[in-house]
């Protein structure tokens, strides 16, 4: 950290902001488990775990992380949310063997009026008593001002006056959340601006909500306004649109406001894919940062700027998150986006295969959105092995299956230039298929040979969008012959197969008058 580089603290609040994410509970192990990574692997400042009083499950997780975090030295940097009710959410927090209470309270008059039905003075009385009582426990004290930016624009006097009456009671932070998301920048950097010069011996956090999708400009804006603590979340978790993105704000506080941060880059990626698992909510493959696809160019022109001089690459490099960059194959691909795939796999073509391959890439990629480079090998196999015979085309093929019924199979093909078209029935898709071929084939004074072997696969690792290989083993009178076929469908792929050794016994047939 240089002398001019300003720190800024990051508080994660998944494990009890994030929760309210709907559909979203974690399990006690599983808040242990996040709690270690948050703060040793991803090195997050603070972390807030829970909910005081909530439950006899969330009590157990609480003091499990606690205990952990004595262990480790650690234990003031793990804080429980609690509330206005003097005794109760202290006992409870010093039961779990916690050090920290971020009291909440009401930061706007129509949050105090309407939902408590008491006067500001009523409820700062009952607040201080709540403190008071919390630091002669020992605990350190933070509060957050429930409603905060609608309570600015709507009662600043009340915002004041509340303040006024608690900066000297030993609350270390005050918490100023945009509880609903309504604010703008420029509304976060006013009136932030007025509460960090009016109260300036007191620290302030920010807590932004992305209703408006504005949580990461609002974060910038807060640190503008000369806010140091922001609160955040993993993935984006939190009620309704969710928290600021730890990812996102991350990196924009450091690359465009040159914040120094405590945070461990190389960990964002595993932390968003802990949280992943073990909420059940989906990271969009776009996501910035820790989406699936964010590192992959899937334009031809942008795979060929890069091999020419990195013209696509920025400071968000892959390697940053400990990822790394790929390049898309599909109907938009190149042959810079080949070669950089043939390079990840070590693998060398002619100039003539790397054509061939890259016509039957882009002719899949009609078919499936994108072929990953674990689907390269099977491609550059069927392409290799196969021989340009066009004596049969399938022009149209539709299947139809249903449970306890056999399959069906429409057929429309171009022999040597007789069109033809059949219909079949089977024990599945691709007998349905040999069916209504042969039924075509026998005026061609042709059937297909029998089966010796049929194998379908998908590469190592891959995932059910994977290309599909076909191999079947054909017994030709004696003498087996392989064919292969690749497709993202694996009935297309067997029908793919069998559509080559027709093909290869028409040439030879051919050949041979």
């Amino acid at each position: 950290m240089s002398k001019t580089q300003r720190h800024i603290q990051l508080m994660d609040t998944t494990l009890r902001d994030g929760e309210q994410t709907q559909g979203v509970s974690f399990s006690p192990e599983e808040k242990v488990n996040l709690a270690s990574a948050l703060l040793k692997q991803l090195k997050v400042d603070r972390i807030e775990v829970a909910s005081a009083r909530v439950s006899q499950g969330e009590m157990e997780a609480v003091s499990s992380i606690n205990q952990w975090a004595k262990e480790q030295g650690l234990g003031d940097r793990i804080e429980v949310l609690g509330f206005v009710d003097h005794t109760k959410s202290v006992d409870w927090i010093l039961q779990t063997g916690g050090q920290v209470i971020n009291l909440l309270t009401k930061g706007s008059e129509k949050h105090c009026r309407e939902q408590l039905g008491k006067t500001l003075d009523q409820h700062v009385t009952e607040i201080l008593q709540t403190v008071n009582y919390a630091l002669e426990k020992g605990l350190q004290v933070n509060a957050y001002l429930e409603d905060w930016s609608n309570g600015y624009m709507n009662s600043r006097d009340y915002v004041y006056t509340m303040m006024d009456q608690l900066k000297d009671c030993g609350i270390r932070h005050f918490m100023l959340p945009d509880t609903l998301g309504v604010m703008a920048p420029q509304e976060v950097f006013d009136s932030l601006s007025d509460m960090t010069a009016r109260y300036r011996e007191q620290q302030f956090d920010f807590h932004p909500h992305n209703d408006y999708g504005l949580a990461t400009a609002n974060v910038m804006a807060a640190v503008r306004a000369g806010v140091n603590s922001i609160h955040c979340t993993v993935n984006c978790l939190g009620e309704r649109a969710g928290n600021a993105s730890m990812a996102e704000i991350s990196v924009v506080l450091r690359d465009k406001m040159d914040i120094d941060l405590s945070i461990d880059e190389s960990y964002i990626v595993q932390l968003s894919t802990m949280v992943e698992s073990f909420s059940g909510k989906r990271v969009p493959a776009n996501a910035p940062i820790v989406g699936a696809d964010v590192f992959t160019q899937t334009a031809g022109i942008h795979a060929d700027g890069d091999s020419k001089g990195g013209l696509y690459k920025t400071r968000l490099s892959p390697e940053r998150f400990s990822r790394t960059r790929s390049y898309a194959l599909g109907k938009m691909s190149g042959k810079a986006s080949l070669t950089k795939n043939l390079e990840a796999l070590g693998l060398k073509l002619s100039e003539e295969n790397q054509q061939r391959v890259l016509a039957r890439i882009v002719k899949l990629g009609d078919s499936k959105e994108l072929i990953t480079t674990e689907d390269l090998p099977f491609i550059i196999a069927e392409v290799l092995e196969s021989k340009n015979y066009h004596h049969i085309k399938l022009l149209h093929c539709s299947v139809t299956s249903e449970l306890n019924l056999n399959s069906t199979v429409s057929i429309r093909v171009d022999v040597d230039g007789d069109i033809q078209q059949a219909t079949g029935s089977g024990n599945g898709g691709f007998d349905a298929f040999i069916y209504a071929m042969n039924e075509i084939m026998a005026s061609k004074n042709y059937a297909l040979p029998k089966l010796a072997d049929y194998e379908v696969r998908i590469p190592r690792g891959g995932h059910t969008n994977a290309l599909t290989e076909c191999v079947i083993t054909w017994d030709c009178d004696g003498q087996e012959t392989k064919t292969r076929g690749v497709h993202s469908n694996q009935v297309f792929a067997s029908i793919l197969a069998a559509l080559r050794i027709i093909n290869l016994q028409l040439h030879e047939r051919s050949s041979a008058q």
